[in-house]
């Protein structure tokens, strides 16, 4: 079988501005596959081209082995969108929000009714199945928009920023359901801010920004690539320890305040560090794939 997703060179613009620049990028089938970048990178700006929402200006996004331009509804008709913004129907309830989705796929009432039972007690929505929308929580509320682009039982599910906005625990009740889903070889493509949920659920990942990949490859190749495995942190650095550092060309970022030094765990540089330089505040940690997002797209605001 074929990659699920397949784009080359895709290219989006708006009024002469250019959303996305050039990306191409592959997933696999039974894949979880991240696409991570700040805000304005383009992210939204391609899923949504994925799943036929926008039209694209040149390249080619193929999905299920079908051309998004010439196969749209068919593409579609096979994918779970699960989209940042609330969609839910508020007069209705949490059951009749999943059935009436149903019909528009074109699935008979009687198996619409059985698909919407199996979700309600997998995503454990079954106490509210009669309460309307607007008396849910913001977990239970996320849940349910999974539950409901689930609903035509999709062989590819795409997820924009799904858990924004949740507290940690409703936010790892999602994670939960993602990996049973993922468990179950459902192949998910996933934006996310939050690089703890990436280095989680992904298989692989690509960081874009200005419309261009930057990166591409698994969390754990990307973090030993870009930021050692390890970090230290120094609160107050003293003149010395950055010119040891220029003299040495230790990978760090320089916060003015504070220093960033990434290098690995058993390296002697943190021995020379922790003896040396740390009269000031240091914090000794292991790299994340945060500190791979912010070496590569910078810790400036994106508004």
């Amino acid at each position: 079988m074929g990659n699920i997703i397949d784009v080359q060179h895709l290219i989006k613009r708006y009024d002469g501005f250019t959303a996305v620049d050039d990306l191409s990028f592959a997933v696999a089938p039974g894949e979880f596959f991240g696409l991570l970048g700040p805000n304005g990178a383009g992210k939204t700006t391609t899923i949504r081209i994925l799943y036929g929402f926008s039209p694209l200006t040149e390249g080619r996004v193929q999905v299920f082995g079908r051309d998004i331009a010439s196969d749209r509804r068919a593409i579609k008709a096979r994918i779970g969108v699960c989209q940042q913004d609330n969609t839910l129907d508020p007069d209705l309830s949490v059951e009749q929000n999943l059935l009436i989705f149903a019909g528009y796929f074109s699935i008979p009432a009687p198996e619409a009714q059985r698909r919407a039972e199996e979700l309600l007690e997998f995503f454990a929505l079954v106490h509210k199945k009669d309460a309307k929308v607007m008396e849910l929580s913001g977990g239970m509320a996320r849940r349910l928009i999974l539950a409901r682009a689930l609903i035509n039982q999709p062989d590819l599910l795409i997820l924009d920023e799904p858990t924004t906005g949740l507290d940690p625990q409703s936010r790892h009740q999602v994670w939960e359901k993602l990996e049973s889903l993922k468990e179950r070889g459902l192949t998910v493509l996933m934006t996310t801010h939050y690089m703890e949920e990436a280095a989680q659920l992904c298989d692989r990942l690509v960081i874009v920004d200005h419309g261009r990949i930057l990166v591409n490859g698994t969390p754990v190749e990307l973090i030993a690539q870009h930021a050692g495995g390890s970090v230290i942190e120094i609160e107050g650095p003293d003149p010395a320890l950055r010119d040891y550092i220029a003299q040495n060309e230790v990978a760090c970022d320089d916060l003015g305040r504070k220093l960033i030094i990434y290098t690995t765990e058993d390296s002697e540089l943190n021995t020379i560090i922790r003896e040396r330089f740390c009269a000031a505040r240091c914090t000794f940690r292991s790299s994340t794939l945060e500190d791979v997002f912010l070496r590569l797209t910078g810790r400036a605001l994106r508004e």
